[in-house]
């Protein structure tokens, strides 16, 4: 099949009921947006942080689009964090779950086998890389990301018999206890710290082919160092493209390199494609861009259609794992299953990764224009529709050590991030000081939707550059 404009709802470039002052809902549904969000305010942990700079109630939803309580609408470029591949209640997705829920077919089954699962795991193996998939074994975790990176962890520790972990700055793994301590933010853990390399804020101030190898270099030495203080580790869990840590995609020569490095130690290498995967960079999965075959893939987000769930897929020769040595009561989760076979299958017959990665290619060419006319923006970056915008302090000078890039301007990007709100467009935000205004459309968003993302955004920062905020 190919992809129609009929796929998602479309949306004109300009939508008046999206702009500041339209008339929207009617006094009655602003005071229930309004009475929603203030007991949401009383109620929710202080740990809530969507809610906090996307002041919004969803009522209605379809592809990019979402309608708040207050008549509003919005063009959805979150696509909750990477897991909407389809946006939002898709009709192959909503088919699924319906013909599942009418079959009378069980919701609740641990880990025993189905029909509906049998399909999952038929799709999903199609789908890997076959050099991988040819010896590939699957485990069911509990519904979260961050669930199959602690799976990850216990299945190299118990095939190695090894505890330590190797990890790079500006990860993100999850919220768990052991994700975090592979992830960027931490402290006091038992896991190693190596440079991942980036041409903006290179760590060893060079960027490129050159900076990419140093940080390679440093690896090497640090594993083959017997005074460096690093045990040889149980595993190395690696992002091919950091998400959250500013939308930084790694070289595809570095890849390969660290490949190498973990096969000639007998080092598992983990890739977690929790956010990459499923056409997101422009390939199915994200390594396959640089021909890595990893010995373990952690998969979540869009592999379940919208809907929570969670796989560590990994090389057989691994599998060492006792009866119940990893378990969740919820790792059977049936119609997230039948969602994310529709969708896997929708993304495979339609070619949707290569959409990503010519559409995603026109709208990063178009931000690096947005970028010579505003020196706010100090870099543009990110593979296939999966797209980072950092903004900088523009009166600042560069570093005087390095010419390197001028300061992060967190404060901008948050302001870049309302402005956006206030005209119907809706972004994340991260990088290290939380100043890369990030874009995760739906791999269904049409030309005429992604010329509606970058006008608003556009017009965004250039209200944000003049001094407001927007």
């Amino acid at each position: 099949m190919a992809v129609t404009e009929s796929a998602v709802v479309p949306v004109g470039r300009e939508p008046e009921e999206t702009r500041e002052g339209s008339p929207g809902a009617s006094e009655g549904a602003r005071a229930a947006h309004e009475g929603i969000l203030r007991r949401q305010s009383a109620r929710e942990s202080a740990a809530r942080t969507y809610a906090r700079a996307l002041p919004i109630v969803p009522v209605r939803a379809r592809g990019l689009t979402i309608e708040g309580a207050d008549g509003r609408r919005y063009l959805d470029c979150l696509s909750g964090a990477g897991t909407l591949a389809l946006g939002h209640n898709h009709p192959v997705v909503l088919e699924a779950i319906r013909k599942v829920l009418d079959s009378g077919a069980p919701l609740h089954v641990l880990d025993l086998a189905t029909p509906v699962k049998d399909a999952f795991t038929t799709e999903l193996f199609r789908t890997l890389p076959p050099e991988f998939a040819a010896r590939a074994r699957v485990q069911f975790c509990g519904p979260a990301g961050t669930d199959a990176v602690e799976a990850a962890f216990k299945l190299v520790r118990a095939a190695t018999g090894r505890t330590g972990m190797l990890a790079f700055t500006g990860a993100y793994h999850g919220m768990t206890a052991g994700a975090l301590e592979a992830s960027g933010g931490a402290s006091d853990v038992r896991v190693t710290r190596l440079p991942y390399p980036q041409d903006y804020r290179c760590p060893f101030g060079t960027g490129g082919e050159r900076g990419a190898e140093l940080a390679a270099r440093w690896t090497e030495s640090l594993l083959d160092d017997t005074k460096s203080g690093v045990p040889l580790p149980a595993g190395m869990i690696l992002e091919p493209v950091q998400g959250e840590g500013g939308v930084i995609p790694a070289p595809d020569a570095w890849m390969r390199r660290m490949r190498e490095i973990t096969a000639a130690r007998s080092i598992p290498l983990i890739a977690d494609e929790v956010q990459t995967g499923v056409g997101r960079t422009g390939a199915f999965w994200a390594v396959e861009h640089s021909g890595v075959t990893p010995d373990v893939m952690v998969l979540s987000k869009a592999i379940g259609g919208s809907l929570p769930l969670a796989v560590v897929v990994y090389r057989d020769d691994l599998d060492v794992w006792q009866p119940g040595a990893h378990a969740g009561t919820f790792r059977g989760n049936q119609l997230a299953m039948a969602a994310g076979t529709a969708t896997l299958t929708y993304v495979r017959e339609n070619r949707l990764a290569e959409r990503a990665a010519t559409l995603g290619a026109r709208m990063t060419g178009e931000l690096h224009r947005l970028a010579g006319e505003f020196s706010c923006i100090g870099d543009v970056r990110g593979r296939g529709l999966m797209i980072g915008v950092e903004l900088v302090q523009p009166d600042a000078p560069s570093d005087p050590a390095t010419g390197g890039p001028r300061p992060a301007a967190p404060e901008l990007a948050a302001a870049v991030q309302r402005a956006c709100l206030r005209r119907g467009l809706i972004v994340e935000l991260g990088g290290r000081h939380a100043s890369v205004v990030r874009l995760l459309p739906p791999l269904t968003i049409t030309d005429e939707q992604a010329a509606a993302v970058l006008d608003r955004l556009a017009d965004a920062v250039s209200a944000v550059a003049r001094g407001g905020s927007g």
